[in-house]
Parts: C-alpha cells; structure tokens; sequence
C-alpha cells in the first residue's frame, strides 16, 4: 500500500527496490558455499524469483502502478478526498485515479475521480484481456464520479484506475 501511495503521488523521486528472503538480519543475501551472490533465477511458470529473491519489482501490482505513475505524467493531485481517518483518494489530472484503504471499516463511497466517462479495470486485481478486466472493474459515469467499494479486508487495499490501455476497457461502453 506504501509503494503504490509513492507511486502514485507526484512527490519527490521514487525508487522500486527488490530485496532477499532472510530470518537472521545480520545475514547477507543469497550466496553458494564459496560466498558468491547468487542471481535470481525467474521460475518461468509464475514469473517470480527464485535463489532467496523476492524481486518486487515483478510483482503485478507494483508493474502497474509504475505504469499508473508513467500515465500520470506531471499532473499534479487534484479531487482530494479522506475520512479523516485511514482512507484516501485523489485523481492525477484527468489520466488517473488511485483510493486506498487501511481503515478498519470498509471504503464504500462515491467519488470524483477527474477521469473521463468509461469503463476501467482496477490495474492492482486485474488486467484488461480480450478487452475484458481479470479483476476488479470501475464504471465511471459522465460527471467523473465512480462508485468506490475496498473492503477493510481487501488483500492489497488499493484501487488504481487510468486512462492507459492496462486499465481502460475499450469496446462495449460508450464515452
């Protein structure tokens, strides 16, 4: 939920780093018998990485909000929204929208989300595929509100929308 709050604000520089499985902290990561680091090995089936990595950065959700981010471009935070507590929305200009919730109550609300009347796929549960969304989709109407719905159960706790061709579904909704 951090990363995809520092991806998807315009602040500052961003940095995706990836890291190695440990349990002892003063342990380095992973090495043979000589002490050679080894590389990460990507298992082909899943796309993760083996050897003691646990590469982020090839995580679906990380992927796509890096996407979100480059979408984004410069523009800058508009449609601010909270609870006053643990939840937060607000749009990148017109290209993109991002909610996040780690309250303890469910985020169900209707929000401006500052992009143009359509139909997206949420890029953190799903992709879009044969023009139809893996995960979870966002209907937004003409006035750019969209109903908003993360459950405080939520596995990741983010919804990100954008006008890219990851996330707006093209065919079958009139704009």
């Amino acid at each position: 939920m951090a990363t995809a709050f520092e991806l998807a604000h315009p602040y500052g520089t961003t940095r995706v780093m990836s890291s190695f499985n440990f349990t002892d902290p003063s342990i380095g990561p992973p090495a043979d018998k000589s002490g050679s680091i080894l590389s990460p090995e990507i298992d082909p089936k899943t796309g993760t990485c083996k050897n003691g990595w646990i590469c982020e950065h090839r995580w679906h959700q990380i992927q796509q909000m890096v996407v979100f981010r480059l979408v984004a471009k410069n523009d800058p935070i508009n449609n601010w929204w909270d609870n006053d507590g643990d939840q937060i929305a607000f749009s990148r200009g017109s290209n993109a929208f991002i909610a996040l919730n780690n309250d303890d109550e469910d985020l169900k609300q209707s929000l401006v989300t500052g992009l143009p009347a359509g139909k997206y796929c949420d890029v953190i549960t799903g992709k879009v595929k044969n023009n139809k969304c893996t995960g979870k989709t966002v209907e937004v109407g003409k006035n750019g509100v969209a109903f908003v719905d993360i459950p405080a159960s939520a596995e990741d706790g983010v919804l990100a929308i954008h006008i890219g061709g990851q996330s707006k579904v093209r065919l079958g909704f009139k704009n």
